[in-house]
């Protein structure tokens, strides 16, 4: 049953301001499960939360239930960087990622939130003709997949971003790849705007409910057992990011993936010195200022397998080294927080949304650093795959069976190793 919640502009803004913020209301509700939906949505994260908003208005299917075991926000949709691009090379990835690009580009249009979009711009550096070779090609790529770049010069960096280091001795700034219409998004922002979508359109939003069980009869997946009771549905689609081997396990199947954290960091507010997102083309490290002026900035995964939501000192190490050797000036601020997300690393690197040999269970998963940025196409291309039973034209590759297949999305070109993803 739908319903429609409270509709944001400016003029209630300063209503609200001039009679004491009094008639604002929840945002979505706190509803009890019912025994059967059409489809259970396992995990309340971004991509969770997009494929449920999509379901409901983009093809119409509304008795939906997302079932998140914590709160909303809490997982790796809160716990990221909060960068948005579209500069991949293979024809695998690009289209998916400029799909979602342009979801991004009017999602506070679509469903009437501010989740603070800025294209600010991303800019990957390279130190050596190696990397403007390697630039020039993903470039090329992307223009040719509908995307917008271009190849910049050591001037035309120092233009936009005269406080980096040019001259390091180690690693001097030749130029870099600028993507003008990727930058970042509030992503706290992105998780309650999905869920006030699907909320107003009838679907269910279970928090605090862990799904502790599948209940599959025949070969084929009838519900879940949660932490409040068994839930039964037609469809069972699972996006729970660094736990899907975890959940997946339930249903007794054994994922390509494995899971690592992921820290990031923001440091103390500073006057304004970076416009956009830069990358270091000779390490892993990329940052970007918030609105309040800290530094958010982050780097390589830890490298052992953890669902813990924290990191070690050795990763914070080589992150500050990339950043200082990017930007010595930073060395004098002072780090105010860190977190880490559980990133369930695939062994090429690339995500994953389809059907599985499950009658009735779905997985959506294997997004590695690039959970965040995919969130609307993902969330688009799994409600596509649950209300069609057949993939989204720009998510055919994302299949379960690629390895088996021969068929590997590597964008890096490092191999099975995740841990080099």
């Amino acid at each position: 049953m739908e319903h429609r919640g409270l509709k944001y502009s400016g003029f209630k803004v300063i209503k609200e301001a001039l009679t004491g913020h009094k008639g604002w209301k929840p945002v979505w509700r706190t509803p009890k499960p019912r025994e059967e939906y059409d489809v259970v949505i396992v995990g309340g994260g971004g991509h969770g939360l997009a494929t449920a908003y999509y379901l409901a208005k983009e093809f119409g299917i509304t008795n939906v239930a997302v079932l998140e075991k914590g709160w909303i926000g809490s997982g790796n949709v809160g716990r990221n960087t909060t960068i948005v691009r579209s500069n991949y090379l293979l024809p695998g990835n690009e289209p998916f990622y400029e799909f979602s690009m342009k979801l991004w580009e009017n999602l506070e249009q679509d469903f009437n939130y501010n989740a603070m979009v800025s294209q600010r711009g991303i800019l990957n550096l390279f130190h050596n003709d190696a990397g403007r070779d390697a630039y020039a090609r993903r470039g090329n790529a992307m223009i040719l997949a509908g995307a917008d770049a271009v190849l910049l010069d050591q001037d035309g960096v120092r233009q936009m971003y005269p406080c980096l280091d040019f001259e390091n001795a180690r690693f001097p700034i030749k130029g870099g790849l600028l993507q003008p219409r990727g930058g970042t998004v509030r992503h706290d922002a992105v998780a309650w705007g999905y869920a006030r979508g699907a909320d107003s359109r009838g679907v269910d939003i279970i928090q605090n409910c862990e799904v502790t069980g599948m209940v599959i009869e025949n070969g084929i997946c009838r519900g879940v057992e949660t932490s409040q009771g068994t839930i039964k549905a037609k469809k069972i689609a699972v996006c729970v990011a660094g736990s899907s081997s975890r959940v997946m396990s339930m249903a007794g199947m054994r994922l390509p993936i494995e899971s690592h954290v992921l820290q990031a960091f923001v440091s103390e507010g500073l006057k304004p010195i970076l416009p956009g997102v830069v990358t270091f083309g000779a390490g892993h490290f990329y940052v970007s200022q918030s609105d309040k002026g800290g530094l958010v900035f982050g780097g390589d995964i830890d490298g052992y397998n953890s669902y813990a939501q924290r990191g070690n000192l050795p990763v914070v190490e080589d992150v500050c080294e990339g950043g200082m050797a990017l930007m010595p000036m930073i060395g004098r601020a002072r780090l105010l927080r860190m977190w880490g997300g559980v990133m369930d690393m695939s062994m090429d690197g690339s995500p994953f949304i389809d059907k599985t040999h499950i009658d009735g269970l779905y997985f959506n998963g294997g997004w590695c650093y690039g959970g965040f940025k995919a969130t609307p196409a993902s969330g688009w291309c799994y409600a596509h795959l649950l209300a069609k039973d057949k993939p989204h034209p720009v998510a055919t590759e994302y299949r379960l069976d690629r390895f088996k297949r021969g068929a590997m999305i590597d964008e890096k070109g490092v191999g099975a190793q995740p841990n080099l993803h």
